[in-house]
């Protein structure tokens, strides 16, 4: 039998109740959905760079603002589309998608699924007021997705969080260190899915880690299939502040899945994914993920509750 998506008598995340907070309807020009947006605070406003599926099928990152978070304006021209010169052209040419955003430095580093006839590839371009935006680099080969970069170097390197696809092995989540952000080795898987376990399909990178007293908190996703299709959660790890191939604990439950009507049904049924979240000087994060891949959603949780959950009710991460 399949897991069901009874609601939680305790929900670790409180939805936002004028949810869902962004729909195709809000945007100025045609898109048939808007979902799996990256999300950051830049001078006090909230930014999001969203994903939306055009009527052709193919995606587009479009940008919204908002003063508290919430209540999102969106822009009338699309933030990123394909590029159409240089080496980009040929790796996005079917779309592009998901985009994660990180503060390192005094810029804006962006990673996005760049979609072609090869496959998808990870590209990587930077900004330093969502105005001007200039693509660096295609950062990997096919066929990885979920590409985050921690908020911090390590020993002058940066550190980026990913997901190869793999024929032999789960698909599970592997570290990867770079000088320069354009060469990335050093390779090694970090934590894996757990057999018959809520995320035993497979596990993705999701929101940008923060930081807290207790290490670096990430939000990822996990997917279990039913007989009737896949189920994707949100889950909680925990990393060391000085060393982010440590995880100190991984929730051994979710945080969060899919329950409201556009979180079950839609373009992907049964889907809560998440690219960005926003902690805030109160103790809460803000939490933002794509309901059935059709709209955006938001939530608030307890940063405290949630690194608990990775240290006081763990599971092993490899």
């Amino acid at each position: 039998m399949g897991q069901t998506t009874m609601k939680a008598p305790n929900p670790i995340i409180t939805r936002f109740r004028k949810n869902p907070i962004l729909t195709r309807k809000d945007v100025p020009y045609p898109v048939a959905t808007v979902h799996n947006a990256g999300i950051v605070k830049h001078n006090d406003r909230y930014i999001m760079l969203f994903r939306s599926h055009l009527l052709n099928g193919r995606s587009i990152i479009g940008r919204a603002d908002s003063e508290d978070g919430f209540s999102f304006t969106v822009h009338p021209k699309p933030f990123l589309i394909p590029s159409t010169d240089t080496v980009f052209a040929e790796y996005e040419a079917f779309g592009v998608e998901d985009m994660r955003i990180s503060l390192v430095e005094n810029e804006y580093l962006l990673t996005y699924s760049a979609y072609s006839r090869h496959g998808v590839r990870i590209a990587l371009a930077r900004t330093r007021d969502f105005e001007n935006v200039e693509r660096i680099a295609l950062i990997t080969q096919a066929d990885l997705r979920n590409v985050v970069i921690f908020p911090e170097k390590f020993g002058d390197r940066y550190v980026r969080l990913d997901r190869p696809h793999s024929e032999v092995s789960s698909w599970s989540i592997w570290i990867s260190y770079s000088p320069d952000l354009v060469h990335w080795g050093d390779s090694r898987m970090i934590m894996k899915p757990v057999a018959y376990h809520w995320d035993e399909m497979k596990i993705g990178p999701g929101a940008t880690p923060f930081k807290t007293d207790k290490g670096w908190l990430h939000i990822y996703h996990g997917v279990f299939k039913t007989m009737s299709g896949t189920v994707y959660r949100l889950g909680a790890a925990l990393h060391d502040l000085d060393d982010p191939a440590s995880i100190i604990g991984v929730s051994d439950q979710w945080i969060l899945q899919p329950e409201d009507p556009w979180e079950v049904t839609g373009y992907v049924p049964n889907v809560v994914f998440t690219c960005g979240a926003v902690p805030e000087s109160d103790g809460t994060v803000k939490i933002y993920w794509g309901g059935a891949d059709t709209v955006m959603c938001a939530g608030t949780a307890v940063i405290d509750d949630l690194v608990a959950l990775c240290l006081s009710v763990s599971r092993p991460a490899l």
